[in-house]
């Protein structure tokens, strides 16, 4: 066993006081708001961008660029150097890239999440040297709704993601891990199995005897055969890899919890054992969250993180509840 850090949470961009130029007023130079640009205070889009830009260049030097992937392409913008270009996704689209970033020096890639188009791009990125940042999609394009960005189209998008990134600048890019990625390509190639299997089987009670239920009984041995060798690839990947087995032995020690439910936890919560409790809810997505404005106090609801993860362990964690937590298994029983 071994201890693991509690790593402090970093400051969010944009949140320290900016201290205040000619007779700029001090409501105006306080956090990121008023750092960059309101609509009231200039005219046009491209003014508030203009100001944002020089502002946000002064505080970094990183070259940030933003990528919008698409199946067959990448738009890119450099929004510091006003530049932007689209490439193919394809071998010479790869070298293109690399070359174009290369020329422009820029140190730091950020992405969205695309449904694993991205992977690819991020693999060619990584491999040339240069920083990767995967970003969900709707806190970009929440960030652009507030920047008064109605329109959406790849270069537009492309644009959102540079200005999103530059600033949240703070937020730390995704340590690569070759070996959880192939874990979590297992784990989750599974739980889409057992998905299958589910409909299946509730389908077949109710279709008519004969063809049809035999067709059923076929594909339903079938994936049972393709669960259990994906359940193989998991055991071997988690024992061949010295971390991810002392992990899984730390979540095993918890009443309820086994070894389907910890290879979940490994595969899609690489942050546990590094950061508190809190935290970790919220990025599993279980933390409730205020809803109170003056004197209401609203009801506290979960949202956002890792939906798939939160879905694996549900059951798993309510078994674990009612047998083993003294209060729920008393009140089950009542």
């Amino acid at each position: 066993m071994c201890k693991r850090a509690v790593g402090s949470e970093p400051p969010v961009a944009g949140t320290e006081p900016v201290a205040p130029k000619g007779d700029q007023s001090l409501c105006e130079s306080e956090g990121q708001l008023q750092c960059l640009p309101q609509p009231e205070q200039l005219q046009g889009l491209l003014a508030r961008t203009e100001q944002g830009r020089e502002w946000m260049m002064a505080q970094n030097d990183v070259v940030v660029m933003g990528i919008d992937v698409a199946k067959d392409k990448v738009d890119v913008c450099i929004r510091s150097l006003g530049a932007r270009q689209v490439f193919p996704s394809a071998t010479q689209g790869h070298r293109k890239l690399v070359a174009w970033l290369r020329k422009h020096q820029v140190g730091k890639a950020v992405m969205e999440a695309s449904g694993g188009y991205e992977r690819v791009w991020a693999k060619v990125l990584r491999e040339a040297g240069i920083e990767v940042r995967i970003v969900d999609p709707k806190r970009v394009r929440s960030f652009a709704l507030s920047a008064g960005r109605l329109a959406k189209n790849d270069t537009i998008d492309a644009e959102m993601i540079a200005w999103f990134a530059e600033t949240f600048n703070d937020a730390p890019s995704q340590t690569y891990d070759a070996a959880r990625e192939e874990l979590q390509a297992l784990v989750k190639a599974r739980l889409d199995l057992i998905d299958s299997r589910i409909r299946l089987v509730g389908q077949t009670e109710h279709a008519a005897p004969g063809l049809a239920q035999k067709t059923h009984a076929r594909i339903l041995k079938s994936l049972a055969s393709e669960i259990a060798k994906l359940e193989a690839a998991i055991r071997a990947q988690i024992k061949s890899t010295p971390d991810f087995a002392e992990r899984v032995e730390i979540i095993e020690s918890v009443p309820g919890f086994a070894e389907t439910s910890a290879a979940n936890l490994v595969a899609g919560m690489p942050e546990l054992g590094e950061v508190s409790n809190q935290i970790a809810a919220a990025l599993i997505g279980v933390a409730p969250y205020d809803d109170d404005s003056g004197k209401r106090r609203g009801e506290r609801h979960i949202k956002g993180g890792r939906r798939w993860v939160r879905n694996a362990i549900y059951m798993p964690c309510v078994g674990a509840a009612t047998l083993n937590n003294p209060v729920l298994k008393a009140s089950i029983g009542a």
